[in-house]
């Protein structure tokens, strides 16, 4: 006999058999191709629960990288900021011809060897011709990801439990980097008795991510730095000292972090009477963390094909190293509270709640590491013959408790009106600095209740609302900051005590006694509308956020006071904005559609900060985050004569020399015929000014769905309206700084070039007076200073996500859908094309120098049956 699955009760179950091949056939026909799940109860009867896959495929491709200049170009766009420099040519003629011949196929060779024959020459003697971002990442990795789920239960007593896994491959091209995912997670709700109900959700996750111990902030730092005339191998096939970063990847060892993640809860809910809840919530997360990581020799070799080390990172030749490091946190929270519902008349409706919460985490962590390992295949501590080191032992814990109440009043669902407090308290903070209260108030008017509303079949809904609240912050970077704590070291000592170095400790650091809550005040207003039967949501809201006694940067001080200054409750800042969300649903035929848009703006501005000198350099009284102080620039000099005649007025004398003809001219607005930025204070910041701001303005995404028999769409755009930066470093300047920091990309050939340019001298480029980047040059930053022409617009609208899809009833109640999925597809912005918009300011060393975004296309199946 077969029954529902809503007829089954667990708690009588009798069996769970899953049949396959010719017992599920026999039963269940065409179902048995995924197997079939048969549950057998005590009373005799059978039943399948819901079960859901899901399956993912990826392909995954960078979204954007810098395309590199070809060898030839660059040889001579480095001999050109050479020559600007005052420096000889970096290229000689003799390599320029062997670039030409290796490019044009008449030699397969990227490199020769050097004089004495040993070893073979790269960066200035080699002729390759090598995009490194195009060799060190894949034109695309794979994915998958698969997600089982089953469900079912009866009207007293549900569960749901589901796996997952993920299979996430990296874009490196050598060494490879990847991530595995699993996760395990179980829920339980259960009607014990009539006034009794338990309900519990268990959570695992393991997170796996395998990479190269050199894919760090140096491995991005350093793929630009790396000529194109450098070759990936040599003639005899072999990595070189100078193959990017390929040997360090290879052979230069692996890191390995490892977290597991444990989640519980358990909720039990007591009604004595009806209307009355009284609620006990238990949650607990384990996570364990262990990190392992080696560096190990690499290798290259010489013009006999003998292998000899090479640097690996910062390390030298034949370093060995490995470090364990190992983190287990307990994390304990709970909340009891009670609530009760009760109305007056079926008109006044009340509810009254109060309770109690408390959180508890505590950790500890051990780290250990040594070097000299006596064979690269088992990196072990004990496998290294050097001296253990231990560079990480603690524990620590913080605790949070608090009492919160609230009263809702609700007449008619014309006006509610909701009042909250809190009384929490944070081991953080020290005495009377402890605890703090924090009320809140809100309340709405929904007109269109009321009983003289007339536009009943126009506006469903007309509510204003707002509301007052006042939260707490007690986050802070170190857990225990009112305690003072000496730093000591282990045989660091410079200076030898029998043989050894000794032990040291020094003077403990200033703290603060005064450090408490950042109290945080917000209020807002806002207006919610449904209209033409509910198929139009219309809803803006205005906000004002305060944050009050803010822990800000620590004080400046004299530095005759010989120590760190501590952070305090030093700023206010202010934050205030404004949100728009409107949402169309709508169905003709069979077509079913809807259209959402959001946008919302907020700037940020500090309202007081202890800066006596208003130096532009800190946070000083009205100052809004994300400003941009620089010169405005007149633009580049065409001529020597141009030049001179701006500097017979304006002397440029503090921001560089040898001013001439390429060269930026920026423009004196105060005045006093000097270039500079003045003492550097609200006073006198000479001619800087505030050009522009990098926080991100109207926000704004759009979310366009729909269906129709069976076929369903969804299209998501994203993006800023407004925001403005300021690039730094190689990926944008090109030839700047020395030359061995300094980059060579496409877009830095639209650099100033008159007659006396040697590339057009040499008849290999035109003349480019009006060029958007000043003439190149090694070892000056004259005309790189933060200024108006190379501020950037880096507002973007971005196709984020497209997904289609197809869904049909398969077998016996089977449902299966097929979709496909694009994102990061397009890309609109003005900014440079050196920069993915979305990334910038992520890189660790400077702009553009981080992982790249990916553009994905997948596509997959989900079955639920």
């Amino acid at each position: 006999m077969e029954a529902d699955l809503d007829a089954i009760n667990p708690q009588n179950i009798e069996s769970i058999t899953v049949l396959k091949d010719a017992a599920a056939s026999a039963v269940y026909g065409s179902r048995a191709a995924f197997g079939v799940i048969l549950v057998t109860t005590k009373d005799g009867k059978t039943g399948t629960p819901t079960i859901n896959y899901n399956n993912n495929l990826r392909f995954t491709s960078p979204l954007h990288v810098p395309n590199m200049m070809d060898s030839h170009t660059f040889a001579l766009y480095w001999n050109e900021a050479a020559d600007n420099s005052g420096q000889g040519a970096p290229f000689s003629q003799e390599v320029i011809e062997r670039i030409i011949q290796y490019q044009e196929g008449e030699i397969d060779y990227g490199t020769v060897p050097n004089a004495n024959g040993d070893r073979y020459q790269y960066y200035t003697g080699s002729n390759a011709n090598t995009d490194w971002f195009d060799e060190l990442y894949k034109d695309y990795s794979f994915s998958q990801e698969h997600n089982l789920s089953l469900s079912g239960g009866n009207e007293k007593t549900t569960y749901y439990t589901s796996a997952r896994f993920l299979d996430q491959g990296g874009l490196l091209a050598y060494g490879e980097d990847r991530l595995e995912d699993y996760d395990f997670s179980g829920k339980l709700r259960t009607e014990i008795t009539k006034h009794v109900s338990f309900n519990s959700s268990t959570r695992f996750s393991r997170r796996n991510y395998n990479k190269p111990t050199q894919q760090n902030d140096l491995f991005y730092h350093n793929i630009a730095r790396r000529w194109p005339t450098v070759p990936v191998r040599d003639p005899n096939g072999n990595f070189g000292d100078a193959s990017g970063e390929i040997p360090q990847l290879v052979q230069g060892g692996r890191t390995d972090d490892l977290t597991d993640r444990l989640y519980m809860q358990g909720q039990l809910t007591i009604t004595p009477l009806t209307g009355w809840n009284i609620y006990a919530i238990g949650n607990y997360k384990i996570t364990n963390v262990n990190h392992h990581s080696d560096v190990l020799p690499a290798f290259a070799y010489d013009v006999a094909g003998n292998p000899f080390p090479v640097a690996v990172g910062w390390n030298s030749p034949g370093y060995s190293y490995v470090y364990e490091y190992n983190r287990k946190e307990d994390y304990f929270s709970t909340n009891i509270y009670t609530d009760y519902s009760f109305d007056l008349n079926e008109a006044h409706n009340f509810k009254v709640m109060a309770g109690y919460n408390s959180e508890l985490t505590k950790y500890r962590t051990i780290g250990a590491s040594r070097s000299g390992l006596i064979t690269p295949d088992l990196p072990t501590l004990n496998t290294a013959t050097d001296e253990s080191r231990a560079t990480e032992g603690q524990y620590q814990h913080w605790s949070v408790a608090g009492f919160f109440s609230r009263l809702n009043y609700n007449y008619k669902e014309k006006y509610l009106l909701e009042l909250n407090a809190r009384y929490d308290g944070s081991s953080r903070f020290i005495g009377d600095k402890r605890w703090n209260l924090f009320p809140s108030v809100s309340a709405y008017w929904n007109i269109a209740n009321e009983n003289f509303w007339n536009w009943d079949e126009a506006i469903q809904m007309f509510k204003l609302r707002g509301s007052y609240g006042e939260l707490g912050n007690q986050n802070t970077s170190n857990w225990y900051p009112f305690y003072q704590s000496m730093p000591v070291g282990t045989a660091n000592g410079g200076w030898l005590l029998n043989g050894e170095k000794p032990n040291t400790a020094g003077a403990p650091g200033l703290v603060s006694s005064l450090l408490t809550w950042e109290k945080v005040t917000s209020w807002n207003v806002g207006l919610d509308m449904a209209l033409l039967k509910n198929r139009l949501n219309f809803t803006v809201e205005y906000f004002n956020r305060r944050t009050l006694d803010m822990v800000g940067p620590a004080p400046q001080l004299p530095v005759v006071l010989g120590t760190g200054v501590p952070r305090i409750n030093n700023a206010d800042m202010e934050s205030k904005g404004v949100e728009l969300e409107i949402n169309w649903r709508d169905q003709i035929g069979d077509f079913r559609y809807s259209v959402r848009g959001i946008i919302s703006d907020s700037r940020q501005k500090i309202l007081s900060y202890p800066n006596p000198t208003n130096s532009i350099g800190d946070w000083y009284n009205g100052r809004e985050m994300g400003e941009i102080w620089g010169y405005t620039t007149i633009g580049i000099a065409q001529t020597d004569e141009e030049m001179e005649n701006h500097l017979e007025n304006t002397s440029q004398s503090q921001l560089g020399s040898n001013w001439e003809a390429g060269d930026i001219m920026y423009a004196d607005l105060n005045g006093d015929g000097e270039i500079n930025s003045g003492n550097g204070t609200l006073e006198d910041t000479g001619d800087l000014t505030i050009i522009g701001n990098s926080t991100p303005r109207y926000r704004f995404g759009v979310d366009l769905s729909g269906d129709f028999k069976g076929f369903d769409f969804r299209i998501f755009l994203q993006g800023f309206g407004k925001r403005e930066y300021m690039p730094n470093g190689p990926y944008f300047w090109g030839a700047n700084g020395g030359m061995w920091q300094s980059a060579g990309f496409e877009e830095h050939m639209d650099f100033f070039r008159d007659e006396d340019s040697p590339m057009v001298q040499a008849g290999l480029a035109e003349e480019n007076p009006n060029a958007y980047f000043p003439r190149p040059m090694f070892g000056s930053g004259k005309n790189q200073q933060t200024q108006t022409r190379y501020l950037q617009d880096a507002s973007y609208l971005r196709l984020k996500n497209v997904q289609i899809g197809y869904s049909f009833e398969a077998f016996q109640a089977a449902r299966v859908r097929f979709y496909v999925s694009g994102e990061n597809l397009l890309t609109f912005t003005d900014m440079i094309d050196i920069f993915d918009p979305e990334s910038i300011g992520l890189g660790g060393w400077n702009d553009g120098k981080t992982y790249p975004y990916s553009q994905v296309l997948s596509m997959g199946l989900n079955v639920t049956f």
